[in-house]
């Protein structure tokens, strides 16, 4: 599968469904100051999402959990333990939230779905990093999904 690659706030994707890139979740949530993309959703839908995530215990690195969408206009927000508790981001992690978020999409036959770049943010890596392993790891899923990849910008 080849996703669709844009630049922008993923925010702004007219999608069905978001991954937002999370951590594993032993730390409560409202001890964390949210950044990036979880920063600028919890900024737009509200608590609702992050209560419901915090509600699922400890995410194993790399698995995705789904959660509403809160005050957002989407079907739902699934959200990636993408980065370790060091808060670093690794190619399995990154590469195992892409499946892990995929699998979701597909039982759920969501349409439409906009992934941020995993790990390039708190995770500590760079962008052509995160893109570079997330642009492999779509290319041996199949899915009848059109998934946007968002690089942000502001």
């Amino acid at each position: 599968m080849k996703p669709n690659v844009v630049f922008g706030n993923i925010l702004d994707q007219p999608v069905d469904v978001i991954v937002n890139s999370w951590n594993r979740n032993i730390i409560p949530w409202w001890l964390l100051i949210p950044q990036g993309v979880s920063g600028a959703i919890k900024k737009q839908a509200g608590l609702q999402p992050f209560v419901e995530v915090g509600r699922m215990g400890a995410i194993p690195l790399g698995e995705a959990r789904e959660t509403s969408s809160g005050k957002l206009d989407y079907q739902a927000i699934i959200h990636v333990a993408g980065i370790n508790m060091c808060w670093f981001a690794t190619e399995y992690s990154v590469r195992r939230s892409v499946e892990s978020a995929m699998e979701i999409i597909n039982a759920k036959n969501y349409k439409r779905v906009a992934f941020p770049l995993i790990g390039s943010g708190s995770g500590n890596r760079g962008q052509e990093w995160s893109f570079n392993i997330m642009l492999d790891t779509f290319d041996g899923i199949d899915s009848d999904s059109e998934v946007t990849l968002v690089r942000y910008k502001k």
